[in-house]
């Protein structure tokens, strides 16, 4: 079993396995990858270094990450033996991701980097803000971080719309098909894109989407970089029309020197979602209860794909 968090810090483990700890920081491998039946990819090592056992990972039967898109590993997937699950790590982001979602999008309609630039020029900047209470929010993406999302804006009394790849009935309400978005869009003070990155998602955010908001509207995205078609952001930001907040960019890390740094009404954070404090305690849970489960023969949750 190939881990990329340390076997001994994780209490619980089936004791029938063999275990080796490899975290992605170097290219020499601890085992042979085609000894490998169940394969925890490191988190936060680039798009490429969990990758790079996959082809000689004859023997996998499990693909586990601990982050809550698989874009940088799907695509591998053909180069794995037929029937190896991949999984996601539901359950490990949502809280902070969502806690992350909502000091964006406070601090960009309170006027908060103003103030912090104010503060280091002694400037005070008193005034009247734009407030969350009764905006109306369209969360683009209802799964579990979407969800997450609306249950920390529910004490902020704002209206909250839900849009996920098809339409559905939740206690909440109901949560609209992507086809319904150039209706809704419009009426949308607040866009959050909270969707994984797949070929139907990718430059969702384009020029026309764009186009479609509203004056004045903030669109925030904590999905992935490549959701928003970035030139078409920067024109809309550039010109006033619509204000950001994006933990993740397109490209990313975002250069020295690219526009989008300086783009008037643009927050950036450095794709921080998931890395917060809670992050390790839940990803031991996941990869504990995942590996029990496997031990057992029980089926394993969050599969995503199958190659």
């Amino acid at each position: 079993m190939w881990l990329s968090l340390p076997p001994a810090e994780i209490e619980g483990l089936p004791d029938a396995f063999d275990y080796v700890y490899w975290d992605g920081t170097s290219a020499d491998f601890p085992a042979d990858p085609a000894e490998a039946a169940f394969y925890v990819v490191p988190y936060m090592k680039g798009p490429t270094a969990g990758a790079l056992p996959l082809p000689r990972m004859s023997g996998v039967r499990v693909v586990q990450t601990l982050s809550a898109g698989v874009d940088h590993i799907a695509p591998h997937l053909s180069q794995l033996p037929s029937g190896v699950r991949l999984c996601n790590a539901r359950g490990v982001h949502e809280a902070s991701t969502a806690e992350l979602t909502v000091a964006l999008i406070l601090a960009s309609l309170r006027g908060i980097p103003r103030f912090v630039r104010g503060q280091d020029n002694e400037k005070w900047y008193a005034g009247f803000y734009p407030a969350l209470a009764d905006r109306r929010v369209l969360i683009v993406g209802y799964g579990s971080i979407g969800a997450a999302v609306e249950d920390r804006l529910m004490p902020f009394e704002c209206e909250v719309t839900r849009v996920a790849r098809s339409a559905r009935t939740t206690a909440r309400g109901p949560v609209h098909a992507m086809d319904d978005l150039p209706r809704l869009l419009p009426a949308a003070d607040v866009v959050v894109l909270t969707t994984p990155l797949t070929e139907q998602t990718r430059g969702l955010a384009n020029a026309p989407f764009l186009g479609a908001m509203k004056d004045g509207a903030l669109l925030v995205n904590v999905a992935r970089g490549p959701v928003v078609d970035t030139k078409a952001l920067l024109a809309e930001t550039e010109s006033g029309r619509l204000t950001a907040a994006l933990d993740v960019t397109d490209p990313e890390p975002l250069p020295a020197g690219h526009p989008l740094w300086h783009a008037p009404g643009v927050l950036i954070s450095p794709h921080v979602g998931g890395s917060t404090s809670a992050f390790l305690p839940r990803a031991k849970r996941l990869v504990r209860a995942q590996l029990q489960r496997f031990a057992a023969g029980e089926p394993l949750e969050n599969v995503v794909a199958v190659s």
